[in-house]
């Protein structure tokens, strides 16, 4: 691939790239390192990529990009606000304090998930890939990670039905 296709697969995925792992490490310099990082592997690995695969791949590289920092860091910790509690602008104020609301307990659902539960839900439900996109992604078969959806899908649902009874 010539340098104008990687701007432009750059400007296409950049900031799915950016949301996916900011939501993995919740530091946004941190993010912002990561973010080059895997641009630069994809960079040096860009040719041997078909084209319809580009966005999987790039989540993939992204993932390891941030297990090689997890591992060397040992121990994570939350610092700055993440990508889900910036929401768009809405019509009212009360919408928008009652939806940061929700947002911030689904968000700590995610958080306290099993790592791999908490993969799987990001990759498809937040980022659109398909199911078997993210299974590649982060290396398990495609009914492992139907299971792990599942679980992670159960776990905000029975969190948001708590949350509810408690009110």
């Amino acid at each position: 691939m010539d340098n104008q296709s990687l701007d432009a697969i750059y400007q296409s995925y950049m900031l799915d790239i950016y949301r996916y792992l900011l939501s993995l490490c919740r530091d946004p310099y941190l993010t912002e390192d990561l973010v080059q990082e895997t641009f630069f592997r994809a960079y040096l690995h860009i040719e041997d990529i078909d084209e319809k695969k580009i966005k999987p791949w790039l989540f993939s590289v992204a993932y390891h990009a941030f297990i090689d920092i997890k591992r060397k860091e040992k121990h994570s910790t939350i610092k700055e606000e993440s990508f889900f509690q910036k929401i768009a602008e809405t019509d009212s104020l009360e919408k928008k304090v009652i939806l940061n609301e929700q947002l911030r307990e689904v968000e700590q659902i995610i958080y306290h998930m099993d790592e791999k539960q908490r993969q799987a839900i990001l990759l498809v439900d937040f980022n659109q890939l398909s199911y078997k996109e993210a299974a590649s992604v982060i290396s398990v078969n495609l009914s492992h990670l139907k299971i792990l959806l599942f679980r992670a899908r159960q776990a905000i649902r029975q969190q948001s039905e708590r949350s509810e009874f408690d009110e």
